[in-house]
Parts: C-alpha cells; sequence; structure tokens
C-alpha cells in the first residue's frame, strides 16, 4: 500500500511503499479516506509528544475517516504503531471506530473531530460546565478556541469570555457568541489587572489553550481575585505558548483553583470517541466549520513543511475515494 513514512524524527515524511497490515483476531481493517494534519500528528511524528512512540519507521497520523470491510463509514482512533491514518489501509482495535452520520462528509468529519472534542471533552468531560456558567477561553484565536466558542454555548455557558493575539480574528469574535474579547497584546501588569477584574465578575471555567505567560497571569488573577463562592476550573489543553509555567504554590492555597488537564491519557480513548459521536450528532445543529486545505497523499512531503496559517486551516489528506 501507499503510505506516508517518517524515518527519521523531526523530517517531514516520504511518500512510499509499506506492507498492508494483517488485522489480529481484536481487530479491523479500514481503508482510510480522508485524514487530517493535526497539530499533534506533527508532534508525535516528530518524537516530541508524550505520546510519541520510540521506534522507526513509522506512518503518522492518530485519526481519520474510512469504510469497514462491510461499507461502514467511520471515524476511528489510536491505530496500532507502526500503522497511523496517513495511509491507504490502518488497522485498529475492534471498537475503536464510531459511524460518520450522513450529514458530515468526509474531509469535514476529519478536519472537525480533534479540534472539536478536545473542546467538548473538556468542557463537558473534565470541567463538568453547568448550564448558566460563565467560560474564559485563553487562546480563542485558533481552530479548537474558535470552536469552543458554539461548543460553550450549546453545553449551557450562559456568558463567554475569549482571549487571544490576533487582533483581525478577535474583532471577528465579537461577532460569534461571545460577551467579552481580551486582547493578549498588553504588558503583564496590564493584562493581570484586567484578568483580576473578569474574575472578580465571576468565571466557573477557563479552557487554556495556551499555557505559558497567559496562564500564568490567569492563575494569578485567580488568586488575587480569590472569590470563596465561586470555584474556578481551570482545564489545560493546549500548550501553543510554552510548555512550562512559573507558578506559585500560595497561588492554588489561596484561592479554591482545581487545576485539570485534558488529552491523551487523562481520558480513556473510548470516552474520547464517544465524545466525538456526540459531537458529529450535535454538528447537525450546530453547523460547526473548519477551514480546510485538501491535498493528495502523494504530495505529503510539501503540505508537512511548516506553514504559518496551520493554527487557523487544517490539511486534510485524500487517500482514497470511496467504500472497499
Amino acid at each position: 500500500m501507499k503510505a506516508a513514512l517518517i524515518v527519521t524524527f523531526g523530517e517531514a515524511p516520504v511518500y512510499s511503499d509499506f506492507p498492508e497490515p494483517v488485522p489480529a483476531e481484536d481487530e479491523v481493517l479500514i481503508r482510510v479516506s480522508a485524514a487530517a494534519l493535526t497539530p499533534l500528528t506533527r508532534s508525535r511524528a516528530a518524537g516530541r509528544h508524550y505520546t510519541s512512540a520510540g521506534s522507526l519507521p513509522l506512518i503518522p497520523g492518530i485519526d481519520g475517516v474510512g469504510y469497514l470491510a462491510d461499507g461502514r463509514r467511520v471515524y476511528f482512533g489510536a491505530p496500532r504503531t507502526p500503522f497511523g491514518s496517513l495511509a491507504e489501509c490502518t488497522v485498529v482495535k475492534k471498537g475503536h471506530y464510531v459511524p460518520v452520520p450522513d450529514h458530515l462528509d468526509d474531509i469535514t468529519a476529519a478536519a472537525l473531530a480533534n479540534p472539536g472534542v478536545s473542546s467538548w471533552l473538556a468542557l463537558q468531560e473534565r470541567a463538568r460546565l453547568k448550564p448558566g456558567e460563565t467560560v474564559l477561553i485563553n487562546g480563542a484565536t485558533g481552530i479548537a478556541g474558535r470552536l469552543a466558542i458554539p461548543i460553550a454555548r450549546y453545553l449551557g455557558a450562559s456568558r463567554i469570555i475569549v482571549t487571544g493575539r490576533n487582533e483581525e480574528i478577535l474583532r471577528s469574535l465579537a461577532s460569534q457568541g461571545t460577551d467579552v474579547v481580551l486582547s493578549l497584546r498588553q504588558d503583564d501588569d496590564r493584562l493581570l489587572e484586567i484578568f483580576k477584574d473578569v474574575f472578580r465578575e465571576g468565571i466557573d471555567v477557563v479552557l487554556d489553550y495556551l499555557w505559558g505567560p497567559s496562564a500564568e497571569r490567569l492563575l494569578l488573577a485567580a488568586a488575587l481575585a480569590a472569590m470563596e463562592e465561586r470555584p474556578v476550573r481551570f482545564v489545560q489543553v493546549g500548550s501553543i505558548s510554552g510548555e512550562t509555567i512559573t507558578l506559585p504554590a500560595a497561588v492554588l492555597r489561596a484561592a479554591p483553583i482545581l487545576l485539570l488537564g485534558s488529552g491523551i491519557g487523562s481520558i480513556p480513548l473510548q470516552r474520547m470517541l464517544e465524545g466525538v459521536a456526540a459531537l458529529f450528532e450535535a454538528n447537525a445543529s450546530l453547523r460547526l466549520t473548519v477551514p480546510t486545505t485538501t491535498r493528495l497523499l502523494s504530495e505529503v512531503m510539501t503540505a508537512w513543511s511548516p506553514q504559518k496559517e496551520a493554527q487557523h486551516t487544517r490539511t486534510v489528506f485524500l487517500i482514497s475515494s470511496g467504500r472497499p
């Protein structure tokens, strides 16, 4: 079969031949139709992610859309290493897939699943968002952050505050269901004062896609505002602004802050797949879309090159044309 193949960590994959996987008794073969190039896929393929495989060669890709032998169209996750989703065929455990509803085409489903479910599960599974609560989305100008706005509203948020550095996108978010828009392009002291003000007004959940300096300021502001009757659930999802922060111990002692993570490991795979299925069904009314660029798998080397627009546009590889 044809596949994208990582032969050296940190380098773009090559388009090459690779032996087709043979399913074990507890596995199924999937003919892949579409798979998205996500930041997680890039990070794992570079050997930088905490879930990266240690041996080469390997086929990158953690999820995708494809067809079972009986013709059913499914979204699947967690292919068995070294068989990722950027190949004509892959193999997964039985049950590690969910149906794709008719209202979603292959490209939309492949592009939406990863960023959409990151918001869905962080809010529903980790934060346990309740109707009427206030959500602050730190880093709302990326794909996942923008999707988090309508998802939070759908799941019951009554007030939504967003932050970001891209001024143009922030202006557009002001008319897309947000109540407060905050620019991160301010000095640390000013940003801290602004964050303290919004915490005093009341925040129940912080959905953090950035980590780094802005997360430090948010946690410090939550401690300084210290509203004992309104605990804050801070859910860490992404780390675009940095992998580490400096967190004074007193922050967690001085305020009712629950610090959580949401991702592979903190949520069981089966719950992630159930979240994708729920998101897909909800999208019949939500009508969420992701800006996409479609490429053939044979173009993987050029499509893999770092792109400035990668945070705002998802590349989806078209791999096969239809049912087996």
